[in-house]
């Protein structure tokens, strides 16, 4: 399906052309303007007869669009590295349902836990849900290379500074795009409500109607062994983690 964001130019069968305001991928729920109507019109994508503006029907529920951008920043990186920018990182760590979720994008030392921050080099649903664009003047539904075109432009400086080796790093994410990518992702983060750490890499489908991963398992990246013993993390947290099960609002 083609990308639907604020700014997309749709056709209503009974309304005529309109403009997209805003936009939920997770419901398919949008606000459209049409004309020179001051108020907006909810409509969903699924069942108001919408299409885009050259006449291809949006198929929301058929061909549902990616919920979290994490395959295409995948294939980006992958890119990046094969031209020689092999110290840039992805710390990933999105959920299955698509409402929680996060990307970190470093450079430099690869340090999973005292990761070197930059502005505009990370994300999450939050933002990503409802305007599925990075935020470095990348249009939605952009390619790896022209993610890594937008990314050299509005940060140069800082993507300079992923250019030197890194090839064990380097080799096990080339591994791992090529049995993921485009349907599935990895995720760096676990819950310890869920259990012990896996042996394996943590993987999930990055949209709606992709059956669960089946290939083979696929290792954690290279140090990552280092931070974890016996399912048990070697850096302890200050903060306290609430039960599974345990109401939001309950008073503590």
């Amino acid at each position: 399906m083609k990308p639907v964001a604020p700014g997309t130019v749709i056709l209503h069968r009974h309304r005529g052309y309109g403009v997209v305001t805003s936009v939920n991928l997770l419901t398919g729920w949008v606000s459209a303007r049409f004309g020179d109507e001051v108020r907006t019109l909810d409509l969903n994508l699924s069942h108001d007869e919408l299409q885009h503006a050259d006449g291809e029907p949006i198929r929301f529920r058929r061909d549902p669009p990616d919920r979290m951008p994490h395959a295409r920043l995948m294939a980006m990186v992958r890119e990046l590295h094969r031209a020689g920018y092999q110290r840039l990182y992805l710390y990933s760590w999105p959920k299955p349902s698509g409402l929680h979720w996060r990307w970190h994008l470093f450079t430099g030392q690869r340090n999973w836990l005292d990761r070197a921050w930059r502005e505009g080099w990370y994300g999450s649903g939050a933002d990503y849900n409802f305007n599925p664009i990075m935020g470095w003047g990348d249009a939605p539904g952009a390619t790896a290379p022209e993610l890594v075109k937008a990314l050299a432009q509005f940060d140069p400086h800082g993507l300079a500074q992923a250019l030197r080796r890194d090839e064990d790093h380097t080799a096990w994410f080339d591994a791992v795009c090529e049995a993921l990518l485009p349907n599935y992702a990895f995720t760096l983060g676990w819950d310890y409500r869920d259990g012990p750490v896996p042996d394996s890499l943590p993987v999930i489908a990055v949209r709606r109607g992709v059956p669960a991963y089946a290939g083979p398992p696929l290792p954690w990246p290279p140090g990552w062994a280092r931070l974890w013993t016996g399912g048990h993390a070697l850096v302890q947290s200050s903060f306290r983690t609430i039960p599974a099960g345990t109401p939001s609002d309950i008073a503590r």
